[in-house]
């Protein structure tokens, strides 16, 4: 962009319209930021949804790995067997527009920078913006982790976040890499119609009961304490227990729950521990993600350690800078709640909200 082209000059941007973005969204709304002159949400996507559009059509609300409510609207009792990327979006949608929310998509970010007047300068497919404050929300969907193993596998490797449900895999030999929940969807349906082989680096632990809210407490904690110190983050779901669930008692059911320890490297045709190869059809990595925080790199956020040190939500390097659904707030309940911790620290920060022209010439 050129020096003359028009700068929306706003009190706060919020990035990302997912779970966490929404509900800062919402708070920033009550707090009495107006739309579009005092806060606007800029989304990367062309429709509602977040993460959960992009979902594989085979996840059905009965198999969703919890959910919580946005703030002030309920979501509407789904059916069990309607797909996730259908439901959740098109709650979303409703919620956006009940409330009003200015939302802009597609609108993906390229950089934020320092701009003039203290101002944060965010560069954006949909236009440039000067925020005074900026709440990330842009969560980890759009980086999905992948391993690297020695060797080269000559069959079809993709990562959960491609996966599109189990008939294209029908007949087939699947090793399902990965310890969490959504390695535990892949067998439950994969385990119908292919042979699984379930691999992954740590014996996984289970629990009978219900995930309570202490055990909820320690897990956050573990999480926190990693970004306190500036470490490249983990999920709160990735230190949490295996708990009962539909997809658990169907991988039961299945006998697809023979846990295998991680491979030593990928052969031409399958994998291998020591001597021992073992010829498959395809590898799905359910591995993860990571933070989607590249643009914020001009800002200089990132410790030696390699993660973004937070006070709560924000910055430590920077009071104007919040980030939600990142790290300890990575779950839809946790992103409510750093959603609203968020914007009343920077209620804080930035005082009554400004009356702003909309643009300005640069």
């Amino acid at each position: 962009m050129t020096v003359e082209e028009a700068t929306t000059l706003v009190d706060v941007a919020v990035l990302g319209a997912g779970q966490a973005g929404l509900s800062a969204a919402y708070h920033l709304r009550r707090r009495g930021f107006a739309p579009y002159h005092g806060f606007v949400v800029l989304d990367a996507n062309p429709t509602p949804g977040g993460a959960w559009a992009h979902r594989s059509p085979s996840l059905r609300m009965a198999t969703v790995h919890g959910f919580h409510d946005l703030p002030d609207a309920e979501l509407p009792p789904p059916d069990p067997g309607a797909p996730a990327r259908a439901v959740v979006p098109g709650y979303f949608a409703a919620y956006e527009a009940r409330h009003a929310l200015p939302v802009i998509r597609p609108a993906r970010v390229s950089a934020v920078r320092e701009g003039a007047d203290g101002r944060l300068l965010i560069e954006s497919t949909a236009g440039r913006f000067a925020a005074r404050a900026l709440v990330n929300a842009t969560g980890t969907w759009t980086r999905p982790f992948l391993p690297h193993y020695p060797g080269h596998f000559a069959g079809r490797q993709l990562h959960y976040a491609d996966y599109r449900g189990p008939a294209e895999f029908a007949g087939q030999t699947v090793v399902v890499v990965g310890g969490g929940a959504s390695a535990i969807q892949l067998l439950a349906e994969l385990a119908e119609v292919a042979e699984t082989v379930w691999v992954t680096r740590r014996e996984p632990v289970f629990r009978d009961g219900p995930f309570t809210p202490e055990a909820g407490r320690a897990a956050v904690a573990l999480v926190e304490e990693r970004v306190r110190q500036g470490l490249p983050v983990r999920s709160v779901v990735s230190v949490t227990r295996l708990g009962p669930s539909v997809a658990l008692r169907r991988a039961a059911e299945l006998d697809a729950l023979h846990r295998h320890p991680m491979f030593d490297r990928l052969t031409g045709h399958g994998v291998a521990w020591g001597e021992r190869e073992l010829a498959v059809d395809a590898i799905v990595w359910a591995t993860g993600f990571r933070p989607e925080v590249g643009h914020l790199a001009p800002l200089g956020l990132r410790e030696p350690g390699g993660g973004i040190r937070l006070t709560g939500t924000r910055a430590a390097a920077d009071p104007r800078i919040h980030l939600v659904g990142y790290g300890p707030s990575a779950s839809t309940v946790g992103a409510n709640r750093a959603g609203r911790a968020a914007v009343s620290e920077l209620v804080q920060l930035l005082g009554a909200p400004a009356a702003v022209p909309s643009v300005r010439a640069s």
